[in-house]
């Protein structure tokens, strides 16, 4: 009689804990998903209610914002998102929906900050080469520099540039790219401002200096009649080449767009040591 008592206290013990258990999200149908998540959200004290609207959010979304499925040029249309959102909460109580939207967030943060060193570093690299470069071409410096009307042979004007160089770099240069202003104090606008092209003959090596006298084209603006005797030429080096004509130093500036978020990047990351992401 006592083990029947007993038995009977057991079974219904049972029963209590389990009328007693946390609802749970039942998404194996349209219908189910609706009463079940209602019943979940019920369940929960009313200051948690929210938090648990904002976790289904967070859980739906997940799938379409991972880092694997962006990378992927087929985008996962909104069935397969569903599903796959419906895959993830199928079982959750509303508990455990806030703790898996939490950790979603989390991962994503982590993500988003991993990403964001990653550019930062990228973008502290490549100013570091620019101004590598820089200073490399700076080398190669532009001794001094006159502009001024000849005489071609047939006794026509013509524009001369003189230029001395000296090749400081421990490349030998096959090339240069220049930039030519001219300009004189009564005139608010350069005379010439173009950029242009010179091939040294037999190449020039390091530490060498020499003197050229170069003629532009006459009918360009080179040959403008108007330009003043008194008008000054201003040489800057653009780029060169070595002896395989191929480009020295020549690694870009940062955009604005790129400084701007540098500096942004800056601001929330500057502290952080990058040695882990190589």
């Amino acid at each position: 009689m006592w083990s029947l008592l007993r038995l009977s206290a057991i079974s219904l013990s049972v029963l209590m804990i389990a009328g007693c258990s946390d609802p749970k999200i039942d998404t194996s149908s349209m219908p189910a998903s609706v009463v079940s998540v209602e019943k979940v959200r019920n369940s929960l004290p009313t200051y948690k209610r929210d938090e648990f609207d904002q976790g289904l959010i967070i859980i739906a979304t997940s799938t379409s914002f991972s880092g694997i499925d962006i990378l992927n040029p087929h985008r996962m249309n909104a069935a397969e998102i569903a599903e796959t959102a419906n895959a993830q909460m199928h079982g959750l109580t509303g508990d455990q929906v806030i703790q898996r939207a939490d950790q979603i967030l989390r991962e994503r943060r982590a993500r988003e900050r991993e990403q964001a060193i990653r550019t930062l570093k990228r973008l502290e690299e490549k100013r570091a080469k620019a101004t590598s470069d820089q200073q490399q071409l700076a080398r190669f410096t532009i001794d001094s520099a006159r502009y001024y009307m000849g005489s071609s042979p047939y006794g026509a004007p013509e524009p001369v540039i003189d230029l001395e160089v000296t090749n400081g770099t421990d490349q030998a240069i096959s090339e240069l790219l220049l930039r030519g202003v001219v300009t004189s104090p009564d005139h608010s606008v350069p005379w010439v401002d173009e950029t242009f092209y010179y091939v040294v003959p037999g190449g020039m090596e390091p530490g060498e200096t020499l003197e050229w006298s170069l003629a532009p084209n006459r009918f360009g603006p080179w040959g403008n009649a108007q330009i003043p005797s008194d008008a000054e030429l201003t040489v800057t080096l653009q780029g060169l080449k070595d002896l395989d004509e191929q480009p020295l130093w020549d690694s870009p500036e940062l955009t604005e767009h790129e400084l701007a978020r540098l500096e942004r990047l800056q601001k929330e990351y500057g502290g952080i040591a990058f040695s882990r992401l190589e």
